[in-house]
């Protein structure tokens, strides 16, 4: 099977990704605790503006309006019955902005986590993990989506139980986890034992990494935990638009668009093929990181120094990947920002 996106990985050595779903629809009117996937059908015409926003951008792939879509999520909004509808309108109404384009952007269908815990601690079963992605999957497909695009994964198991629903679709699909507390994700993962897991599953991604976290130094430092094991996968950074402030009543990211030029040409360099934005990334910055990615020639891998010199320091010492993984102690240090 090929599709945009395994095409563009095959021609190209970068793409550019999109950036926040959430804080541009929160700019659009979008109410704290409304469900963002009843916009497919409330509003459509905001989320093709949504999806044209990355794609005026400069942005090769965006993802669907979808990242709750499944019915573990929509069951708290009384929405559990629409899921394939949801799904479909969300790839549909990106399949028109995509086709439009006049070049090749591909659709990626957003998978976000069920955000229920598994068994023995929770009652989420591989069995019903696998039944709520798959018919997520099953409306993306529906809908004209190229891909699956798994994100803010915690738990192994629920990225198996992803892996499978896009077998049981027949997709493609990406996914990527969130990194967030020393390095690891919220169940304990680490960028070794992530890049470990991809390699024994029966379908591996067409690309992983890591979205979303603290920063985008953070990011970056568990892209190189990838690239240290030696993955000859393509690998994704959507890391968010600076580190979350809360300023006149709602939440505000400091990532300047140079500060994300910056780091999107340092992902390049660091090894990422895929290059995005996550939380707090808006418009102005895609144009800045396409800017860059363009104009400004590859450099060698940046050390962790020249990451924290540009972006900011790490939010801990360790990002998880040294003696207590079975790996080489590394050191992790940086500025603690004030």
């Amino acid at each position: 099977m090929t599709n945009t996106l395994s095409r563009l990985l095959k021609s190209r050595d970068w793409l550019l990704a999109d950036g926040a779903t959430g804080t541009n629809l929160f700019n659009m009117g979008l109410s704290s605790g409304e469900p963002p996937e009843l916009w497919n059908v409330e509003h459509p015409d905001r989320i093709a503006k949504l999806y044209g926003f990355a794609v005026e951008a400069g942005s090769d792939l965006f993802l669907t309006n979808s990242f709750g879509g499944n019915s573990a999520r929509l069951k708290l909004h009384n929405a559990q019955g629409r899921v394939r509808e949801l799904n479909r309108i969300a790839a549909e109404i990106g399949r028109n902005v995509a086709d439009k384009a006049g070049r090749p952007v591909a659709v990626c269908g957003s998978v976000g986590p069920t955000g229920e815990i598994f068994a023995p601690m929770g009652t989420l079963t591989h069995e019903l993990a696998v039944e709520i992605f798959h018919e997520q999957a099953e409306g993306l497909k529906e809908g004209g989506a190229d891909v699956l695009w798994v994100e803010t994964i915690s738990a192994p198991e629920e990225y198996k139980a992803a892996a499978e629903a896009a077998r049981l679709a027949g997709m493609d699909w990406c996914g990527t986890m969130s990194f967030d507390t020393a390095g690891r994700t919220m169940m304990g993962v680490t960028s070794a034992q992530l890049a470990a897991l991809v390699e024994k599953l029966p379908n591996p991604p067409l690309a992983f990494g890591a979205n979303c976290g603290v920063g985008a130094a953070d990011l970056l430092r568990t892209l190189m935990g990838f690239v240290a094991t030696g993955t000859e996968r393509p690998l994704i950074a959507k890391g968010n638009a600076g580190i979350p402030k809360y300023h006149d009543g709602h939440i505000h990211y400091d990532g300047t668009p140079e500060l994300m030029g910056d780091y999107a040409c340092l992902a390049r360099d660091a090894g990422a093929t895929i290059i995005g934005g996550c939380c707090g990334t808006m418009p102005v910055h895609l144009q800045a990181m396409h800017e860059a990615l363009s104009t400004r020639p590859r450099g060698p891998r940046p050390s962790l120094e020249e990451i924290a010199a540009k972006l900011g320091a790490f939010s801990s010492a360790s990002d998880g990947t040294g003696d207590d993984d079975g790996g080489p102690a590394r050191e992790r240090r940086g500025r603690r920002r004030g």
